[in-house]
């Protein structure tokens, strides 16, 4: 989930309600499972996320990005952020590191096509195998995996010197 939308939506109120959904619908799917169970519930979760970021990123009048933190001119934000960023193990140089690192991934994820950007999403931080990332974006096995063969020679590309300039990747 977005961090920004996190600080509105509790992921747990997600799970909650995708939870009541699928208590709701289950006779339904029990009748005629077209999707593994894990799947269906991704689903689910998948289309109130979007709903959440709808009415609070998109919306003109109260949208996530018209906010300011009430703790943006506190004199503790710069220790707030440090301690944000730094993990105990890490030095101050690594940490640093690590944080630009997960900084220009996340750019480099965001430039990838949306088909790309997917398929990569849900191999990397959902933990899909082919075959189930294949099944949730309706594509063949062969397909989701050269999708992602390409998606990760797209994402290396803008992660090298290419990247920094903002050249973009066909």
């Amino acid at each position: 989930m977005d961090p920004v939308l996190g600080r509105r939506v509790d992921a747990s109120d997600i799970v909650q309600d995708v939870m009541v959904e699928a208590s709701r619908r289950l006779t339904d799917y029990l009748a005629n499972p077209t999707m593994p169970f894990g799947l269906w519930l991704r689903h689910m979760a998948r289309d109130r996320i979007i709903d959440a970021h709808r009415r609070h990123r998109v919306a003109a009048a109260r949208s996530l990005d018209r906010e300011v933190s009430v703790d943006a001119g506190a004199d503790d934000s710069v220790e707030q952020g440090v301690g944000a960023v730094a993990d105990r193990e890490l030095t101050p140089a690594a940490a640093a590191t690590w944080f630009e690192l997960e900084r220009r991934f996340a750019a480099a994820v965001d430039l990838l096509e949306e088909g790309d950007r997917q398929i990569v999403l849900l191999r990397h931080f959902e933990h899909l195998s082919t075959a189930d990332a294949a099944l949730a974006l309706g594509l063949s096995k062969p397909a989701a995996g050269m999708r992602y063969l390409r998606a990760m020679r797209r994402l290396r590309v803008l992660l090298g010197d290419g990247f920094s300039d903002g050249t973009d990747v066909g």
